[in-house]
């Protein structure tokens, strides 16, 4: 027997009983459960009494599955009522019209398995054929795949071999592909394509004076110069703005020193070029590029927002957003209202390492990730202009979360920092 009731509980995983098959009588009753995830109850084949009184079901899509298993299960269930929206309130969920509404739901599918431990990755196209730079740090290399249109899963192309490597970024100038390789030891390097021998050679290395611990790369352009900026997480080194002269990339500015940056995104804010800093010695600043200096001056900073460990921007409907990861505390979702960044969602994080913001299509998402337990997908809610909870997905170790669209499919790509980089697909499901 399993009584969990009277616990106020919100929500449940959709793998809290697992492996229990000898499980007869269920309770989980007078909670604040609005929904339960699909195939909750797969597992429990011994099942002869569920008890689900008292809780606030809302009878909608996501409840669909509910209302289908309510029909066909050989358990006794208490009756189940409806408490949203008001026009079902007082109904009995198994009497829900099964073509009440088309609903058309998504879904995050496994789809590949890349037997490789990961900490960032980064999907690229050139010359029409679709790529990822994987960072490796187990084997020390920067491992190139590539998409194979035809079996639609990523398959090995190239391996740029270094010393602790801690991220690859690509950039494409002026029809050249280059892969620019951050490493803790012996400076970062940059590898460009050589079409001749099918793979990516050295091309530079990168002047590292003033980086201790590089911890990410952020590459953008502006106007027709091209910039990278390796971010320092160390308390003796800076972050260091690199710019292109045609030859190579070399140290063009300095940013903000001793404060243990941990991650950079370059942002158009109401037309201004700016660059973005999280940190955990501080909270998140901004810089804005000046025209007459031609280099980022210290703007402002974010405040009430300390110990960020990335910081990723995105829009929804033209508005900007920014996606603040926690490690210690709530990570954040904020709104840009024209004068200021203003939170408009919290989301408590022990031990976040990622909060990725991605859409595909007409859906946006944000999945948050931890090294403690499953990552968290949220579906933006168009009408309550917030994100809610939707999926979970198991990623061992969790470190980026890279969208990929190529003819009518979408994949999301996890690195995992001690388990397997995964592939998963993006899929529609009809419930009606």
């Amino acid at each position: 027997m399993q009584f969990i009731e009277g616990n106020k509980i919100e929500e449940i995983s959709k793998h809290a009983f697992r492996g229990l098959r000898d499980v007869t009588h269920l309770s989980l009753a007078n909670n604040n459960m609005k929904s339960l995830p699909k195939g909750l109850f797969s597992d429990l084949h011994s099942l002869i009494e569920l008890d689900l009184r008292g809780n606030q079901f809302q009878c909608d899509c996501q409840s669909m599955w509910l209302m289908l298993w309510l029909k066909k299960t050989n358990a006794t269930v208490s009756d189940v009522y409806c408490a949203e929206p008001e026009k079902m309130k007082g109904i009995l969920l198994k009497d829900f019209p099964e073509k009440h509404a088309k609903c058309v739901s998504t879904d995050f599918i496994p789809h590949q398995t890349i037997n490789t431990q990961s900490m960032s990755a980064d999907i690229f196209s050139y010359k029409e054929d679709v790529y990822v730079a994987l960072a490796v740090p187990n084997s020390d290399s920067c491992l190139i795949m590539e998409w194979d249109h035809i079996e639609t899963h990523f398959r090995p192309f190239d391996n740029i071999t270094g010393r602790s490597v801690i991220g690859c970024r690509s950039v494409l100038i002026n029809e050249q592909a280059f892969v620019i390789v951050a490493q803790l030891f012996d400076g970062s390097r940059i590898y460009k394509f050589d079409q001749e021998q099918n793979q990516f050679t050295k091309f530079q290395t990168v002047e590292m004076l003033n980086v201790s611990k590089p911890n990410d790369i952020e590459v953008f352009r502006l106007g027709d110069e091209w910039f990278f900026l390796i971010v320092d997480s160390s308390k003796a080194g800076m972050s260091t703005l690199f710019k292109w002269n045609n030859t190579g990339f070399f140290p063009y500015q300095f940013l903000h020193e001793w404060f243990r940056d941990t991650d950079a995104e370059f942002v158009d804010l109401d037309g201004k070029s700016v660059l973005i800093l999280a940190s955990r010695s501080q909270v998140p600043v901004i810089y804005q590029w000046n025209k007459s200096t031609q280099t980022f001056v210290l703007f402002e900073d974010i405040p009430n927002m300390d110990d960020m460990v990335s910081v990723k921007a995105f829009r929804i409907d033209r508005v900007l957003y920014l996606a603040l990861a926690c490690y210690i505390g709530d990570s954040k979702v904020l709104k840009w209202t024209g004068k200021r960044f203003e939170e408009v969602q919290g989301f408590p994080s022990r031990g976040a390492m990622v909060l990725q913001p991605f859409s595909f299509r007409d859906q946006h998402y944000l999945i948050l990730s931890s090294d403690y337990s499953f990552s968290q997908i949220f579906r933006w809610d168009k009408e309550k202009q917030i994100f809610l909870k939707f999926r979970e997905v198991y990623v061992q170790w969790p470190r980026s979360f890279t969208p990929l669209s190529t003819g009518q499919r979408d994949f999301l790509l996890a690195t995992s920092f001690k388990g397997k980089t995964k592939v998963f697909e993006h899929v529609s499901v009809d419930y009606s």
